[in-house]
């Protein structure tokens, strides 16, 4: 198996009561995760909490790091909090619209898999290109996509922050599967978007450019966001392969 290195951070911002955001990291068992949820104080750190505490179990279970494996593993982490939520919910009404976005990256033998729902990240950088692997789940980007805003218009739009995805939300769970190789000297970015909505790709691709450590490249986005204003919680979670 490849050695990877992470490191993660959550912090609840300066406007925000409490800290909907979880991220898991599990270099034992090869995967992280970084997981927004909504619905309001309670009901959106306990949506972010299934998630996450479903993908542990669900990848603790079964450590066979085989492709086809990997990928199933990812889909049953998603699929079963899905029905968690969806289960808890019934359970409880006044917990109607409750969920969560989800981002999870699982490596295997070959290379990795990808997990994503919702406006939650993936960024990856590669032979010095930084790209963003997922795409937001959101009611602008569909609007950027079909040429009605600019990207430039949709950084203060009004409905910046409708999302049309998430874990737990609808009945049915439409989850982007996204897979490739892995080469030495990869660097994924998890976040949610309480990094991209403080701080522009370019100054996020800056840090991670830089010869800084790990730990370091973390801390200094989240001190970023705080500094651009902190308007939401703050998650990144870093992978490196060594």
């Amino acid at each position: 198996m490849m050695k990877i290195n992470y490191f993660g951070k959550t912090d609840v911002g300066l406007v925000r009561p409490n800290n909907e955001d979880t991220f898991l990291i599990k270099p034992d068992i090869g995967f992280c995760l970084v997981s927004d949820g909504m619905g309001g104080a309670a009901a959106g750190e306990l949506a972010s909490k299934i998630f996450t505490e479903t993908a542990l179990e669900v990848f603790s279970a079964d450590r066979d790091q085989s492709k086809n494996r990997t990928v199933e593993k990812v889909k049953k982490a998603f699929r079963s909090a899905h029905e968690r939520i969806l289960k808890y919910v019934g359970g409880n009404p006044h917990h109607q619209g409750m969920g969560c976005t989800a981002e999870l990256v699982a490596f295997h033998e070959q290379g990795f898999v990808i997990g994503h729902i919702g406006d939650s990240r993936i960024y990856r950088i590669r032979n010095g290109q930084f790209k963003q692997l997922t795409k937001d789940h959101s009611l602008i980007q569909d609007q950027i996509d079909r040429g009605l805003i600019t990207p430039t218009e949709a950084k203060n739009h009004s409905l910046r922050n409708v999302i049309l995805r998430a874990v737990g939300i609808n009945e049915s769970l439409a989850l982007d599967i996204l897979m490739g190789k892995t080469y030495a000297g990869d660097l994924f970015l998890l976040c949610s978007d309480g990094l991209t909505d403080m701080i522009d790709d370019p100054l996020i691709s800056q840090v991670l450019y830089s010869d800084m450590a790990l730990s370091q490249k973390t801390e200094k986005l989240v001190e970023m966001a705080i500094s651009a204003g902190g308007k939401d919680n703050i998650t990144v979670v870093l992978a490196e392969i060594l």
